[in-house]
């Protein structure tokens, strides 16, 4: 744990002299990050050309039915493999974070789903379990969670075949998790405009964000797994 004892102290006016030298590179930082977010929004699609059928609590559905309305779709790939009897623990902490925010999303144009391969029941009762309302669906019969690069053969990550997060070879493990994002026209046809993984997710977990504005930050340093304090959100202080 971080060591706050023997933090530099000064005046209020060094304080603020310093608190304005970081505001400046704040300023800096948002812009850029304001230039990069429309980059993204600027970067060319593709067609999704294969029928994808899911299945949820309202039954069986294909991709473009998830929209539920809009025309813009988020669908956070949640790592649960068809054999665990519960959800990846860090999907969770991620999970936790968009669970209240989807019903803003939908106020501009937007819809936001879950997808796992485990079968649906095994999702209903770990939604359950969590308290969560977001909807969410089981690819076990499809091919969705292999196409998007968050699930991998024992084959693929044994023999370095499969790529994750564009240019990573996979080796420890057949699920993964991400983010990609869709659109949908009028006419119903459905795009891919975006995915992201690794430490691109890390923007989405506003806990962590909020973290970052403490003087120990996330405190996860010296760590082969810097999430080794992570639980569900009922296993803390058990």
């Amino acid at each position: 744990m971080s060591d706050l004892s023997t933090h530099a102290v000064v005046s209020p006016g060094e304080w603020l002299a310093a608190r304005k030298e970081l505001l400046a590179r704040e300023k800096e930082f948002t812009r850029l990050r304001d230039q990069l977010s429309q980059e993204r929004r600027d970067l060319p699609w593709k067609t999704v050309e294969k029928e994808y059928v899911f299945e949820g609590g309202n039954g069986k559905r294909g991709l473009a039915e998830l929209f539920d309305g809009k025309s813009q779709l988020i669908v956070y790939h949640f790592m649960f493999a068809p054999e665990w009897d519960a959800g990846c623990l860090h999907c969770s902490f991620w999970a936790d974070n968009f669970e209240r925010t989807i019903v803003h999303l939908n106020q501009r144009d937007t819809g936001m789903v879950a997808i796992s391969r485990a079968p649906y029941s095994k999702l209903a009762a770990y939604k359950a379990r969590m308290g969560w309302t977001f909807d969410w669906l089981s690819s076990f019969a499809t091919d969705f969670n292999y196409d998007y690069a968050v699930a991998f053969t024992p084959e693929q990550w044994q023999d370095g075949t499969g790529i994750h997060n564009f240019t990573n070879v996979v080796r420890d493990a057949t699920d993964h998790a991400g983010v990609s994002v869709f659109s949908k026209r009028d006419d119903g046809r459905v795009y891919h405009t975006y995915s992201t993984y690794s430490r691109g997710l890390d923007m989405l977990n506003t806990a962590y964000h909020y973290l970052d504005l403490t003087p120990k930050g996330r405190d996860e340093a010296g760590h082969d797994d810097p999430q080794f304090w992570v639980r569900r959100h009922d296993e803390y202080g058990h």
